[in-house]
Parts: structure tokens; sequence; C-alpha cells
């Protein structure tokens, strides 16, 4: 098989959907068997709904029209001195008129949701329960694919990496190793009756003083359910030896703000821990035959956590540089790091704003002031909200009066 993409999250999947679309064939590998859950906070973006219309306009409104998804019109932040900061992803938006800028549903079912779009191409041989074990590079410069028996899977000329952020490939070959500066730590955990939640589904991050450098969200779902978690540096767990399953359950059972809600509340399941690989660090995206997306790529917004969008944009980009790569023969790590370009291209300078964003944490004062200057000043409010949508930061960013309407309050 020419191209093969290893992983079927949303980064994978969408490469997938965007070769299929091309008329490419490919192979789609992963070892679970959809649908299945993967431990995140579960909101989805604007970024996300529109990578959804790039696959083709009318996913966002068949997403919309799906059960297991709530629609969500905002972010509510928390600063550390408890001041509210309310930032809608539309402004005056209409909930019964307005399409909604964002969604939040269980991955176990988003990512299902893009596997339904994977099953109706033909051009893609997507084949689940496939256990990647091992993986060599073959004197031609094709990639080989070994099962636990060691018998052969695949070859490609270019592999598509995509399987997550504790991928071998990306650790052994790319040399994404575990940075703590720049890595999460996350707990998850599922809960029904937590009150509180806001009408129109806003998600909630809580920037708690005790719990700096780290966060608390609460992302209300379908069926009166919500995703509690906690996200911490790692860099900061080490070296406050902070055990994140204590400090969870302290929080939610003793913070004046919380306590209340999840006084009845009852925990489904149990807590999941997960590891973020944060895109605060500009690293390699490819190499020999090779391309790294999403979180096996270290794309993860180092401020909200948030990877689904980045890995869709990175799947649509890998796609891309695939294509061309295939059509030119030359899968050299020159050619193929016009897709590292690109990726950051698009992505980058939006990166750069959440590690600065990320460094308040560190700073709850600081945090503070922001979070009051932006409750009285409209630039600042919307350029937190757009981090959460998919309007472009980059052009705004470059511009000086952008950072004069940040300090005159406009």
């Amino acid at each position: 098989m020419t191209i093969c993409i290893l992983g079927a999250g949303p980064g994978g999947a969408t490469a997938a959907l965007h070769l299929a679309r091309a008329g490419h064939r490919c192979l789609l590998l992963d070892r679970a068997t959809f649908p299945r859950d993967k431990v995140c906070g579960d909101a989805l973006s604007g970024k996300v709904l529109s990578e959804l219309r790039r696959i083709d306009e009318a996913l966002p409104a068949k997403l919309a029209a799906e059960p297991a998804q709530l629609p969500s019109w905002g972010i509510d932040f928390y600063a550390p001195n408890g001041r509210r900061l309310a930032v809608p992803f539309k402004p005056h938006y209409n909930p019964a008129t307005d399409r909604a800028a964002g969604h939040i549903s269980k991955r176990i079912d988003f990512d299902n949701f893009l596997i339904e779009e994977v099953r109706r191409r033909p051009e893609i041989d997507f084949r689940e329960n496939t256990d990647v074990a091992a993986h060599e590079q073959l004197p031609d410069g094709r990639w080989r694919l070994l099962g636990p028996d060691k018998q052969e899977i695949a070859t490609a000329d270019v592999l598509l990496v995509a399987n997550g952020a504790q991928s071998n490939f990306a650790r052994v070959v790319g040399g994404h190793v575990l940075e703590p500066a720049h890595h999460c730590a996350g707990l998850r955990a599922y809960y029904r009756g937590v009150t509180g939640l806001h009408p129109d589904n806003f998600i909630e991050l809580h920037f708690i003083k005790e719990f700096l450098p780290g966060y608390l969200w609460i992302f209300p779902l379908p069926d009166g359910q919500a995703n509690v978690g906690v996200g911490m540096l790692s860099e900061a767990v080490a070296k406050k030896k902070v055990k994140l399953r204590e400090r969870l359950d302290e929080i939610l059972r003793t913070h004046p703000a919380l306590k209340g809600r999840f006084a009845t509340a009852e925990r489904l399941g149990p807590v999941r821990g997960f590891g973020l690989p944060l895109g605060s660090k500009r690293r390699p995206l490819s190499g020999p035959s090779y391309l790294l997306l999403g979180d096996a790529g270290s794309l993860i917004d180092p401020f909200s956590g948030e990877g689904i969008s980045h890995a869709m944009v990175s799947g649509r980009h890998a796609a891309d540089w695939a294509a061309r790569a295939v059509a030119a023969r030359n899968f050299t790590p020159e050619f193929l790091k016009g897709y590292d370009a690109a990726v950051y291209n698009r992505l980058w300078q939006e990166l750069r704003l959440s590690r600065a964003m990320q460094c308040l944490l560190g700073y709850p004062w600081l945090f503070n002031f922001i979070a009051n200057r932006a409750a009285n000043n409209p630039t600042l409010a919307e350029t937190i909200s757009n981090m959460f949508l998919d309007l472009d930061l980059r052009e705004r960013l470059r511009q000086p009066s952008f950072y004069l309407k940040l300090l005159l309050g406009k």
C-alpha cells in the first residue's frame, strides 16, 4: 500500500477522508475496535467544525443532529480570585436560531462519528483490531509494519503516524521524548448530577489558586452528565509532588465554589489518567517517508489542552503532502518538510499565544489582572474566544493596532 495511516482517531480519520475525497486509496490501521473510548475533555471547538466542513459541507449539521452531543455556546473562565469571565463563542448569539459554534461529545461517540464516514469510502481500506507491534524501514525507504507475531501487516511508501500521545514511533523514530516542561498530566471522570451548569452549555475552566499552574474543567454532556477533570504541567506535578487523584477529589469536596455543586453528584466509573504532549515547543513533524499527526506530533494546545482540532488540521495537511509525495515519487525528509511548514504556518502563532497564557498560570495576580481587564475589554475577550474557534489569529497578531486596542481596553 502506497499510503498507510497508523491510528484512526480524528487526525488519522481526517487524513484518510481527505485522501479518499481526492481519489487516493489508503490503508487505515487501528488496534482498537470502534466504537472505543479515549480519555479526553470531550469538547469540540469551532475549529473542529471548520475541519469537518472541509471534509464535507454536510458534516457539521450531521454532527449537530446526533443525540450524543450538546451544542455549546461559550466558555466560562474562573480566575484564581474567583472572577468569572463569560466568553460566548458568538456575540449576541441566539440558541434558537443560530448554529452552535461548538459541541461537546464523548470521544467514544465523536470518533465513531468520523469512523462511520470512513466506512462509507471504498477508497479507504480500514482495518480495526489490528495491532502494529513493530516497524522497520526497508533499504528502499519504505516502512514495513509488523504484528505481534512478527507477521507483515503492510508496507508503505509514506507512513502517516496518528497513533496518539503514547506513540512508540513518534518517540523512537521521530525523537519526541517526554519533556516535563512541555507535557501535561491529566485526569478525567464522568459525573451525573453536577448542579449549576450553564443553560447554554458553556464549558468551564477553573484556575484555582491552590492548584496552579494547573486547572480544573467541567464540560456538560447529554443525559445530565458532565466531564470533569484536571490538568497540570508534568514538571509542576513532579516538583510539587502533587497527587492529582487526591487533589481532584479534595477540590470537588472542599472548594467553596464547587463543593455545593458536587454535594449530590454521582461519579460514573473510574477516574482515568492521560498524558498530553504540548505544542509549546516546535518539534519536527516529518522524516524519511513519514509524517507525525496530532498528539503523536505533540500538537496539543498548551493553555486549553485541546487537541482534536489540531489533529484534524494536521490530518488535512498530511493528506495533501502524502499525495504530493506519491505524485512526485519523493519521500525524502527535505521534500516532506513542506508538511511541517504547512502545519506550523496554520497553528504556530496560536500555539505561541496559548503558551504565553499558560505561563500566566504561574502568576495568579497577573492572571487575575488579565481576567479583570478582559471583562471590560472586548478585544481581549474576543481574542480568548477566537482561540477556541476557527477565526485565524495570525493576521491579527501581526497588526500593531491589535496590541494598542488591548492596552487601551477597546
